[in-house]
């Protein structure tokens, strides 16, 4: 399905008596696909809304910059066309970035956040240098090269090869125009850090003990920073927990949505 410019999975029913739906946002250079284990898991019980961000999947890909306010927009824009105006929202790696902009600009929408393998800090200069420069690279060369190099960084060396040969196939079919243009705008993401400490609804924050490029320590700073947190280390993953061990990331996603399903405060 598109709306609001978006490709997207839209599953599960929705209604006032029914639990609060979950936006799902994923990661680069994945699509939604990556969140198959938790819309199969969670839509028998709510609705479950999955995008493929701009430049992703089979969302149209945009040239240029794409800054993280351009993602939180698209999703906004996708919610209203779908009427979907309270949610738990949650995303993984560069998903959580956004994740945390979309908060940023419209809170009043959000009953709780899901916080999986990401970090809050604005990028440093050298990561600048090195997001651009891995623009530059994708652009000239594909993501086939680049696709080999993270795979096992993406998932632990130890991963179930079916998953692992799932994630490689995300990787080599993104464009390589929308992903330069997301680590272009990523480059230039704010710090999230003191909007962290502000957030009035539950989170969930997620994270392999094996990841790399998000380590424990980045989940335990921002469980620390948020108000109402749940810290839950999942081990025997790394930067894709959800897809690398998904009976363990659905049980831990599960309690928290009974949480802020119980604590929603009722319909007038």
């Amino acid at each position: 399905m598109t709306a609001a410019f978006l490709a997207y999975e839209d599953e599960g029913e929705a209604g006032p008596s029914r639990p609060l739906p979950l936006v799902l946002v994923h990661g680069h250079p994945f699509d939604r696909t990556m969140w198959h284990p938790q819309i199969t898991a969670f839509a028998a019980s709510r609705r479950v809304i999955a995008p493929d961000l701009r430049g992703y999947g089979a969302s149209p890909v945009v040239p240029g910059v794409t800054p993280l306010s351009a993602f939180a927009e698209d999703i906004e824009a996708l919610l209203d066309r779908l009427g979907v105006h309270e949610f738990v929202l949650g995303g993984l790696s560069m998903g959580g970035q956004i994740v945390m902009e979309c908060y940023r600009r419209y809170p009043h929408r959000v009953r709780g956040l899901l916080l999986a393998d990401t970090f809050p800090a604005a990028e440093t200069p050298e990561g600048r240098r090195h997001r651009n420069a891995m623009a530059d690279r994708l652009l000239r060369e594909g993501m086939a090269g680049y696709a080999d190099e993270v795979l096992f960084k993406m998932v632990a060396p130890y991963a179930d090869a079916e998953v692992a040969a799932q994630v490689r196939r995300m990787m080599t079919a993104t464009d390589p125009v929308g992903a330069a243009a997301a680590l272009r705008g990523r480059a230039e993401r704010p710090d999230y850090r003191d909007l962290l400490t502000r957030v009035t609804v539950p989170a969930l924050v997620v994270v392999g003990a094996d990841d790399e490029y998000t380590p424990v320590s980045d989940a335990e700073a921002m469980h620390a920073a948020l108000p109402d947190s749940t810290l839950h280390v999942v081990d025997g993953a790394a930067h894709l927990p959800n897809l690398e061990r998904p009976d363990e990331f659905n049980k831990a996603l599960e309690g928290f949505l009974a949480r802020v399903d119980r604590e929603r405060p009722p319909t007038a």
